[in-house]
This record gives structure tokens, sequence and C-alpha cells, in this order.
């Protein structure tokens, strides 16, 4: 909580003073942190992408795996509306830059893409779960579809990439950091400190070109990279 508390002021009183490479580099700091304070190590494997324009997509597991991402390489992520308003945690994702969709309404999908699309032609980095909710980590749910858009129409790359979470002696899966179903924040948080010291591993793949991609066609072969990427970090 105090490294929550500490981020929080951080973002309120000290980000307006900083350039967006300084804020960017305190995320990926402040990411880093949290992950020792949780006895998690970051293992990254693959080139993180070094600036935009670029969409990263990965499969979702955890409410640990924003940060385990933002500990490699700081990104804009798309996350549900809701997160706005979680006190403490919504200043967290809006200081880093967190764009929100409501996923019950289908018609936000496009409100969202649009300023994705606009973003990406800024040059940012985003990075989305096109699963749409957290899995067990044991398959990969359907990849939609709607939110790839906002690469191809601003001509920005793909970079797939593939989050585990595993025993840090053995490198076996570890259920111990997820949020799925009925599972809460506190289970979750609590289950990840008393579990043994874990790795989170992100490996990143290879850029995809958006140019000529149709995106349900595109959605189901990325889905397939990042099934292999996952397998890659065993």
């Amino acid at each position: 909580m105090v490294h929550a508390l500490g981020g929080w002021w951080t973002i309120r009183f000290i980000f307006p003073r900083l350039t967006e490479a300084e804020r960017n580099a305190r995320v990926q700091a402040w990411s880093l942190r949290l992950l020792q304070i949780m006895g998690v190590t970051l293992e990254v494997q693959g080139t993180p992408p070094a600036h935009g324009p670029v969409l990263v997509i990965c499969n979702h597991l955890s409410w640990l795996d924003i940060s385990s991402i933002h500990a490699a390489c700081h990104l804009r992520f798309v996350s549900k509306a809701g997160v706005r308003h979680w006190p403490v945690i919504g200043t967290l994702a809006s200081g880093a830059g967190s764009l929100y969709i409501e996923r019950e309404r289908q018609r936000d999908a496009l409100r969202v893409v649009h300023h994705m699309t606009e973003a990406l032609r800024n040059g940012d980095m985003i990075g989305v779960f096109p699963e749409g909710t957290t899995s067990d980590g044991r398959g990969l749910l359907p990849f939609h579809a709607n939110l790839l858009q906002a690469a191809i129409s601003s001509g920005a790359p793909i970079v797939p990439a593939a989050l585990r979470f595993a025993d840090a002696a053995t490198r076996e899966t570890s259920q111990a950091p997820r949020y799925i179903g009925d599972d809460n924040l506190l289970t979750s948080l609590w289950n990840t400190l008393r579990a043994p010291p874990l790795l989170a591993i992100v490996r990143f793949g290879e850029p995809q070109d958006s140019h000529g991609q149709a995106r349900r066609a595109w959605a189901q072969s990325l889905h397939a990279d990042v099934q292999q990427l996952r397998r890659e970090t065993h």
C-alpha cells in the first residue's frame, strides 16, 4: 500500500513537472519495484519495442500483467472503464496513460479505436489484451479483432507478446497471481505474496506490418503467434 500511495503522490504532484520520457521511466521503475515487493523477478525474452508507433498484444492472466509488461517497456494500455474509478489504482492507471473502454457497450469500441488510431499516428506505444478478459493460462481465449483496426488504420505494426508466471526454482507455471472468474484482488494479492519466489516471463515476438491486413484473419494469425510465444517461455 505504501508503494501504491507513493505512486499516487508522484502522479498527482510530480508528473505535471516531468517530460513524457521522464514519466514513462518513472512508470517503468515503479512497476519493476512492485514486482520486487511481490516477490516476482522479471525475465524479458526477445526485444521489447523501443519506440512507437506500435501496438503490442498479449495474453491476459492477472492484475499483475500490466505492471509486468510496464517493467519491460512502457505502453499505454487499453483498460476496462471501471478501473478509472478504483481508489488509488485509477489514478495510477490514468497517470500511466491508460485508454478506457466500456466493454459492455459495443459502440464504445469504435470510440476507443478512433483514439487508439490517433495515438498511434502520434507515435505512441499501445498495449491491448485481445482476449478481452483474463484466463487461467492453460490456453488462450479467442481474440477480439476490433481493436486491431487501430493498427491497420494508422499503418502501425503489431508486436505479439506472451506472458507467463512461473515458480522461480522449477520454472513450472504458477497459478498464484491468477485473477479470473470469482477471484478477487485481495485473494490474488495474498496468493502471490505467500507463493514461493516467482518469475514473470514476458516474451516479445517480431513486429508485423499492418499494411494489407484484414483484421479478423490477422486476429486468428496473431492468436497462433501468441500461442507459440507462450510455448517458448518454458
